[in-house]
């Protein structure tokens, strides 16, 4: 007697089993959506800080290019200064030995 009621007494429990699986994926699913939602947003967040950082790296390297030509030029431009000022303290000895064997 008990094993022919057996299936009558287990529906209940198969019942509740059936309704937590469909609890759970339902659930699997709104976290899932969460997830992705979330991660689009990460994606878009880290493709965003990508491009701001491509347009930084793009800016340093045209400063970085225009420092070396400005020192560049401010090289040349001490070669030449340094170039004349030993010219003049030559010329200006050279005027202190002619005054001084007069």
């Amino acid at each position: 007697m008990a094993e022919s009621n057996l299936p009558e007494i287990l529906k209940p429990f198969y019942q509740r089993a059936a309704e937590a699986e469909t609890r759970l994926e339902r659930l699997e699913a709104a976290i899932a959506s969460d997830r992705n939602a979330g991660n689009d947003e990460l994606l878009n967040k880290v493709r965003e800080l990508q491009s701001k950082l491509e347009n930084v790296k793009a800016e340093q390297a045209l400063e970085r290019e225009k420092a070396q030509k400005e020192l560049k030029q401010l090289n040349a431009e001490n070669a030449k200064l340094q170039y004349r000022i030993t010219h003049l303290v030559r010329a200006v000895k050279d005027a202190d030995c002619m005054l001084q064997s007069k």
